[in-house]
């Protein structure tokens, strides 16, 4: 690793060339300019100079210890501008999000994949490409693989499903959730003109009967017809807070769903959409301003989820209070508090909260 000992001054021509910079989370490319002890600056022009240090830099030691000074990188963009003028970036995550930009285009072409199988499940079996975790429903097995036992004890299904593990089988990918870090692989060699057609008799907003052919940690996978399925995402399950659909759902249960998108060969569906939608209850009614009170149901790395009814949440920001540590020394599990709304987007599901302290006496 090259290394040039500067003063960072000298990057104050490359600040300010332009009043456009790129926004955060786009992918940005250019030459490294200098590396130092705990900082690497990346010429950017014409926006700026970008920096990557702090929490940044640690995460990304192992790919800077392998960069040379000119080379050129591409790097997430995490702030447009920080207080001295430079554009914050991350190694780390534009690394990621370059592997999720192959998952897109190997799940487009169809690219068949050897991977040996990690781990079993009850619901099918654990892969891993690229550093990230695929699942691959065991209804999406070739009949070779399937596990064909009596009565479908889950018992005898996980420990036919283990004797895969080692053992590397070719797959396609069907799926690619960023958010969940997670794939879903097919070992099904399906015709894709076949499957196009097979697809194209669906549209958005047909109401289907199916049933559930997997249960994950991030949603359910439904039997559409033989051999097509679509994902219910957890977040399209119901208007509540879900925490773990097999707490919901076992394999063979009947269930209604709704499609909402068929894209790219997949086909996305929602329970909820079949449900009343609780937020219609408070358009009109609440607005930026007003005070409510409300439930703590959940902390997660954003902050709390506040409840002031049963699928209707919105968010209190760990900003709010200076951090993680301290919201939660204030606001308890299951407790009630009163908050005001700071934004309230009820056709789109949206609502932030302010923590409104207690007056002392």
């Amino acid at each position: 690793m090259d290394t040039t000992v500067v003063n960072e001054g000298m990057f104050k021509p490359f600040l300010d060339k332009t009043t456009t910079r790129p926004e955060p989370d786009a992918l940005i490319e250019g030459p490294v300019i200098s590396i130092q002890k705990a900082s690497v600056y990346i010429n950017l022009a014409p926006y700026g100079t970008g920096i990557i240090y702090g929490r940044e830099f640690a995460n990304a030691r192992d790919i800077i210890k392998k960069i040379n000074i000119g080379d050129v990188v591409k790097a997430k963009v995490v702030e447009s501008e920080n207080e001295n003028g430079y554009i914050e970036l991350s190694l780390k995550e534009a690394k990621q999000a370059l592997i999720w930009s192959e998952a897109e285009k190997a799940i487009k072409s169809k690219t068949v994949l050897e991977i040996p199988v990690k781990e079993a499940n009850k619901g099918g079996l654990i892969l891993e490409w690229n550093g990230i975790a695929g699942f691959l429903p065991a209804s999406q097995l070739k009949p070779e693989h399937y596990p064909r036992v009596e009565d479908s004890d889950k018992d005898k299904i996980l420990k036919e499903l283990k004797k895969l593990v080692g053992v590397k089988i070719s797959v396609i990918m069907i799926n690619a959730l960023p958010k969940e870090g997670k794939l879903i692989f097919s070992e099904k060699d399906n015709n894709p003109e076949e499957r196009q057609e097979i697809i194209g008799k669906y549209v958005v907003g047909q109401e289907l009967a199916c049933e559930v052919a997997g249960i994950v940690d991030f949603g359910v996978f439904l039997k559409i017809e033989e051999g097509l399925e679509g994902l219910v995402h957890i977040s399209e399950i119901d208007w509540g807070l879900v925490e773990d659909p097999r707490q919901m759902f076992k394999i063979g249960d009947k269930v209604s769903a709704k499609i909402i998108e068929v894209k790219d060969g997949k086909i996305s569906l929602s329970i909820k959409a079949l449900k009343e939608n609780p937020w219609k209850e408070f358009d009109g009614k609440l607005k930026k301003g007003d005070i409510i009170k409300g439930a703590v149901i959940k902390f997660n790395k954003h902050g709390a989820l506040v409840a002031i009814k049963e699928g209707v949440a919105g968010l209190v920001h760990n900003s709010l209070f200076g951090g993680e540590s301290k919201l939660r020394e204030k606001l308890e599990l299951g407790k009630t508090y009163n908050f005001q709304i700071t934004l309230f987007e009820p056709k789109d599901q949206r609502m932030t909260l302010a923590f409104l302290e207690e007056k002392k006496a």
